[in-house]
């Protein structure tokens, strides 16, 4: 059985990633960092990865203080 894989991407070129990237707002950073902390604490299947995703985006932005 073969497995063919589209090389049609509906997401943007690479180029225009960091500046979509950056039209995060603070709420919403602080907003997506709650969410994955909620399931990196959950037990689930992919709290490893929320757990991960949650460092780099605390390192990221200023606390909410």
């Amino acid at each position: 059985m073969t497995t063919s894989i589209s090389t049609r991407s509906t997401f943007a070129p690479i180029d225009d990633v960091a500046g979509r990237l950056a039209l995060l707002t603070l709420q919403e950073a602080h907003d997506l960092l709650q969410l994955l902390l909620t399931i990196a604490q959950d037990g689930h299947r992919l709290s490893p990865q929320a757990d991960r995703l949650a460092r780099e985006i605390a390192a990221r932005i200023p606390s909410e203080n």
